[in-house]
Protein backbone atom coordinates (compact mmCIF):
# COMPACT_ATOMS: atom_id res chain seq x y z
CA UNK A 1 0.00 0.00 0.00
CA UNK A 2 1.66 3.67 -1.06
CA UNK A 3 1.47 5.79 1.94
CA UNK A 4 1.77 8.97 1.68
CA UNK A 5 3.29 11.93 4.76
CA UNK A 6 2.86 15.79 4.66
CA UNK A 7 3.93 18.34 7.00
CA UNK A 8 4.00 22.15 6.69
CA UNK A 9 5.90 24.15 9.66
CA UNK A 10 2.54 26.46 10.81
CA UNK A 11 -1.06 27.06 10.73
CA UNK A 12 -0.35 29.54 8.25
CA UNK A 13 1.22 27.53 5.30
CA UNK A 14 -1.39 25.02 3.16
CA UNK A 15 -0.97 21.15 3.25
CA UNK A 16 -2.78 20.78 -0.43
CA UNK A 17 -0.06 21.31 -2.56
CA UNK A 18 1.79 18.21 -0.72
CA UNK A 19 -1.30 16.29 -1.04
CA UNK A 20 -1.90 16.80 -4.58
CA UNK A 21 1.24 15.44 -5.46
CA UNK A 22 1.26 12.64 -2.93
CA UNK A 23 -2.37 11.65 -4.71
CA UNK A 24 -0.44 11.86 -7.95
CA UNK A 25 2.31 9.59 -6.60
CA UNK A 26 -0.51 6.91 -5.88
CA UNK A 27 -0.75 7.15 -2.03
CA UNK A 28 -3.99 5.76 -0.88
CA UNK A 29 -3.85 7.04 2.17
CA UNK A 30 -2.46 10.61 3.12
CA UNK A 31 -0.64 11.42 7.14
CA UNK A 32 -0.64 15.16 7.33
CA UNK A 33 0.36 17.50 9.77
CA UNK A 34 0.99 21.42 10.71
CA UNK A 35 4.12 20.97 13.34
CA UNK A 36 7.23 22.53 13.14
CA UNK A 37 10.19 19.67 12.00
CA UNK A 38 12.14 20.51 14.84
CA UNK A 39 10.06 19.67 16.92
CA UNK A 40 10.63 15.04 17.80
CA UNK A 41 7.43 14.43 18.83
CA UNK A 42 4.77 14.57 16.05
CA UNK A 43 2.06 12.82 16.41
CA UNK A 44 0.72 12.39 12.49
CA UNK A 45 4.06 10.52 11.97
CA UNK A 46 3.72 8.62 15.03
CA UNK A 47 0.36 7.14 13.96
CA UNK A 48 1.70 6.13 10.26
CA UNK A 49 4.75 4.33 11.67
CA UNK A 50 1.91 2.08 14.06
CA UNK A 51 -0.27 2.07 11.02
CA UNK A 52 2.47 0.63 8.52
CA UNK A 53 2.81 -3.06 7.40
CA UNK A 54 5.44 -5.20 5.73
CA UNK A 55 5.00 -4.22 2.52
CA UNK A 56 3.49 -0.70 2.65
CA UNK A 57 5.94 2.22 0.94
CA UNK A 58 6.20 5.90 2.80
CA UNK A 59 5.77 8.63 0.26
CA UNK A 60 7.15 12.01 0.44
CA UNK A 61 7.13 14.79 -1.32
CA UNK A 62 10.82 15.86 0.06
CA UNK A 63 12.82 14.49 2.71
CA UNK A 64 13.25 17.69 4.81
CA UNK A 65 8.83 16.93 5.10
CA UNK A 66 9.97 13.97 6.76
CA UNK A 67 13.56 14.06 8.85
CA UNK A 68 14.83 17.06 11.35
CA UNK A 69 18.37 15.95 9.96
CA UNK A 70 20.31 13.05 8.20
CA UNK A 71 20.40 11.03 11.76
CA UNK A 72 16.48 11.76 11.85
CA UNK A 73 16.44 10.27 8.45
CA UNK A 74 17.94 7.12 8.94
CA UNK A 75 16.33 6.54 12.24
CA UNK A 76 13.20 6.75 10.88
CA UNK A 77 14.26 4.97 7.49
CA UNK A 78 15.38 2.09 10.13
CA UNK A 79 12.51 1.64 11.82
CA UNK A 80 10.71 1.36 8.21
CA UNK A 81 13.15 -1.37 7.62
CA UNK A 82 12.41 -3.28 10.67
CA UNK A 83 8.30 -3.13 9.97
CA UNK A 84 9.22 -4.26 6.50
CA UNK A 85 8.42 -1.18 4.65
CA UNK A 86 10.05 1.29 1.98
CA UNK A 87 10.78 4.90 1.87
CA UNK A 88 10.81 7.21 -1.22
CA UNK A 89 10.99 10.84 -1.82
CA UNK A 90 9.27 12.46 -4.76
CA UNK A 91 12.71 14.99 -5.14
CA UNK A 92 14.96 13.11 -4.59
CA UNK A 93 15.08 9.93 -6.53
CA UNK A 94 17.91 8.73 -5.54
CA UNK A 95 16.07 8.27 -1.89
CA UNK A 96 14.06 4.76 -2.66
CA UNK A 97 14.49 1.80 -0.24
CA UNK A 98 12.65 -0.04 -2.59
CA UNK A 99 15.31 -0.02 -4.92
CA UNK A 100 18.90 -1.69 -4.50
CA UNK A 101 20.44 1.65 -5.05
CA UNK A 102 18.37 3.90 -2.78
CA UNK A 103 19.15 0.96 -0.29
CA UNK A 104 22.69 1.51 -1.37
CA UNK A 105 23.06 5.53 -0.63
CA UNK A 106 21.32 5.46 2.09
CA UNK A 107 23.90 2.49 3.73
CA UNK A 108 26.72 5.22 2.42
CA UNK A 109 24.69 8.01 4.30
CA UNK A 110 24.03 5.76 7.53
CA UNK A 111 28.19 5.67 7.32
CA UNK A 112 29.01 9.00 6.89
CA UNK A 113 27.26 9.56 9.86
CA UNK A 114 28.56 7.09 12.25
CA UNK A 115 31.84 8.65 10.53
CA UNK A 116 30.62 12.21 11.79
CA UNK A 117 30.01 11.21 15.29
CA UNK A 118 33.16 10.08 16.19
CA UNK A 119 34.63 12.94 14.98
CA UNK A 120 32.73 15.17 17.42
CA UNK A 121 33.09 12.68 20.31
CA UNK A 122 36.99 13.04 19.53
CA UNK A 123 36.78 16.47 19.22
CA UNK A 124 34.98 16.97 22.57
CA UNK A 125 37.60 14.17 24.39
CA UNK A 126 40.03 16.83 22.89
CA UNK A 127 38.61 19.85 23.76
CA UNK A 128 37.88 18.47 27.45
CA UNK A 129 41.63 17.45 28.04
CA UNK A 130 42.72 20.98 26.80
CA UNK A 131 40.67 22.14 29.41
CA UNK A 132 41.76 20.60 32.27
CA UNK A 133 45.19 21.78 31.01
CA UNK A 134 44.30 25.24 31.77
CA UNK A 135 42.77 24.43 35.04
CA UNK A 136 38.85 24.19 33.90
CA UNK A 137 36.99 22.05 36.22
CA UNK A 138 34.16 19.32 35.22
CA UNK A 139 31.31 18.67 37.03
CA UNK A 140 28.37 19.48 39.22
CA UNK A 141 28.26 23.16 39.91
CA UNK A 142 28.90 23.43 43.78
CA UNK A 143 25.69 23.65 45.66
CA UNK A 144 26.88 26.49 47.90
CA UNK A 145 28.53 29.27 46.64
CA UNK A 146 31.76 30.35 48.71
CA UNK A 147 29.81 33.02 50.32
CA UNK A 148 26.99 31.39 51.40
CA UNK A 149 29.78 28.74 52.93
CA UNK A 150 31.50 31.61 54.81
CA UNK A 151 27.81 32.50 56.30
CA UNK A 152 27.29 29.16 57.46
CA UNK A 153 30.58 29.25 59.38
CA UNK A 154 29.24 32.24 60.94
CA UNK A 155 26.04 31.10 61.85
CA UNK A 156 27.73 27.83 63.51
CA UNK A 157 29.97 29.52 64.94
CA UNK A 158 27.22 31.61 67.07
CA UNK A 159 25.95 28.87 68.09
CA UNK A 160 23.20 27.63 65.26
CA UNK A 161 22.77 23.53 64.69
CA UNK A 162 23.90 22.23 61.03
CA UNK A 163 19.85 20.73 60.13
CA UNK A 164 18.65 24.96 61.27
CA UNK A 165 21.58 25.93 58.63
CA UNK A 166 20.96 23.67 55.99
CA UNK A 167 17.26 24.84 55.84
CA UNK A 168 18.29 28.37 55.72
CA UNK A 169 20.39 27.73 52.34
CA UNK A 170 17.88 25.77 51.20
CA UNK A 171 20.63 22.44 50.95
CA UNK A 172 20.13 18.74 52.87
CA UNK A 173 22.44 19.15 55.91
CA UNK A 174 24.52 16.23 54.66
CA UNK A 175 25.37 18.62 51.51
CA UNK A 176 26.70 21.54 54.57
CA UNK A 177 28.24 18.30 56.05
CA UNK A 178 30.44 17.95 52.81
CA UNK A 179 30.60 20.93 51.61
CA UNK A 180 32.59 22.19 55.28
CA UNK A 181 34.36 18.90 55.22
CA UNK A 182 35.74 19.70 51.76
CA UNK A 183 36.57 23.38 52.57
CA UNK A 184 38.48 22.48 55.07
CA UNK A 185 36.89 25.66 56.67
CA UNK A 186 35.46 23.80 59.76
CA UNK A 187 36.63 20.43 60.67
CA UNK A 188 34.26 17.99 62.66
CA UNK A 189 35.64 18.65 66.02
CA UNK A 190 35.02 22.14 65.58
CA UNK A 191 31.74 21.80 64.62
CA UNK A 192 30.69 19.74 67.11
CA UNK A 193 32.50 22.79 69.44
CA UNK A 194 30.39 25.31 68.32
CA UNK A 195 27.30 23.33 68.89
CA UNK A 196 26.62 21.68 65.33
CA UNK A 197 25.61 18.94 67.02
CA UNK A 198 22.67 18.77 69.49
CA UNK A 199 20.49 16.29 70.79
CA UNK A 200 17.63 16.42 68.42
CA UNK A 201 19.91 16.65 65.38
CA UNK A 202 21.95 13.91 64.08
CA UNK A 203 25.41 12.62 66.01
CA UNK A 204 28.73 13.33 64.52
CA UNK A 205 28.60 9.30 63.58
CA UNK A 206 25.24 9.65 61.84
CA UNK A 207 26.07 13.13 60.03
CA UNK A 208 29.40 11.48 58.63
CA UNK A 209 27.16 7.97 57.16
CA UNK A 210 24.62 10.33 55.75
CA UNK A 211 27.67 11.84 53.78
CA UNK A 212 29.16 8.82 52.56
CA UNK A 213 25.58 7.86 51.40
CA UNK A 214 24.90 10.74 49.58
CA UNK A 215 28.19 10.16 48.15
CA UNK A 216 27.22 6.54 46.99
CA UNK A 217 24.10 7.76 45.68
CA UNK A 218 25.80 10.27 43.01
CA UNK A 219 28.25 8.05 42.01
CA UNK A 220 25.88 5.20 41.12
Amino acid sequence: MQIGYARVSTDAQDLTTQRELLAAAGCQRIFAEKITGTRADRPELARMIDHLRAGDVVTVTSLDRLARSTRDLLDIAERLQAIGAGLRSLSEPWADTTTPAGKMVLTVFAGIAEFERSLIVERTRRGREAARRRGVQFGRRPALTPAQVSHARELLADGRAVPEVATLLNVHRATLYRTLERSEEVSRAEAKRRGAFIEDAMSEADAMEAVQDERQGAGA
